[in-house]
């Protein structure tokens, strides 16, 4: 997808770097990547990656990052159009996929409104490849037949997730950014009408070699969670389809399972 603004200048690039394994990135991501002259990149694109980038091509981290000094999501868009009104490539490199949870579109809508041509590419977002990685599903016939991606964090000054509403609104939940509220999130679903005995599956760092993940139910998920130590980035995924990975995956070549 592209999109030209109200005038000409240089180009930005909005991509999508998957979920950390470098091999998962798209071609056009990689050809990007290897032509840019700046890229603007989060904090949790493999350094594999950026590693593609010309010698002379220059690296800026704007990554946010739970409870660490980030910047602001004005400064970033403020610096893209500027790199590109100087006529350079731009690519601003993100996490997954850029339309996922991850603002690209109002990255889109201020490179539109000064008139800053852009395009987007997409990556694999780590909802899906946490799934795959552990061999699970997320649809299957009988099983799961909808699919729900869902921000575990509320935006600043929003209303809060509503999570007894959502119980029940697909077969198979998948929570982003959700473990500092697991307590809210496990305790709205249930009252929302999900069995408490739903499973309940946790994949921290996706695709990568330090990736962990656990399998629970949905009354003890939090605790177990917090007792696994898992850490951000973590994906959370709830529903009957869950079950499939425990039979589908070969456990032996997956590091740090944990069956709870």
């Amino acid at each position: 997808m592209s999109g030209v603004g109200y005038g000409s200048a240089g180009k930005v690039w909005i991509v999508g770097a998957g979920p950390g394994d470098p091999e998962l990135l798209t071609l056009k991501a990689a050809t990007l990547v290897g032509t840019a002259d700046i890229i603007f990149h989060d904090a949790l694109v493999n350094i594999r990656i950026l590693a593609m980038a010309r010698p002379d091509t220059k690296l800026v981290n704007v990554g946010k990052r739970g409870g660490q000094p980030s910047t602001s999501q004005m400064s970033i868009q403020t610096r893209m159009i500027h790199a590109a009104r100087q006529g350079m490539r731009v690519v601003r490199l993100k996490g997954g996929d850029p339309f996922i949870f991850g603002r690209g579109g109002e990255e889109c809508i201020a490179l539109w409104t000064a008139g800053i041509d852009y395009e987007v590419v997409p990556g694999i977002t780590s909802g899906i490849a946490a799934a795959a990685a552990v061999g699970m599903p997320l649809t299957y016939r009988t099983i799961s037949q909808s699919v729900l991606f869902v921000t575990g964090h509320a935006a600043p000054g929003g209303p809060p997730i509503d999570w007894v509403h959502l119980a029940k609104a697909a077969d198979t939940l998948v929570i982003y950014m959700g473990l500092a509220q697991t307590t809210e999130i496990q305790s709205g679903l249930i009252a929302g009408g999900r069995h408490p005995d739903t499973p309940v599956l946790a994949v921290h760092w996706a695709t990568l070699p330090q990736q962990r993940h656990v399998h629970t139910r949905l009354n003890r998920f939090s605790d177990v969670i917090h007792e696994a130590d898992l850490g951000s980035p973590t994906i959370i995924i709830v529903g009957a389809a869950v079950h499939l990975s425990q039979h589908l995956s070969l456990e032996e070549n997956i590091p740090d399972v944990v069956n709870v």
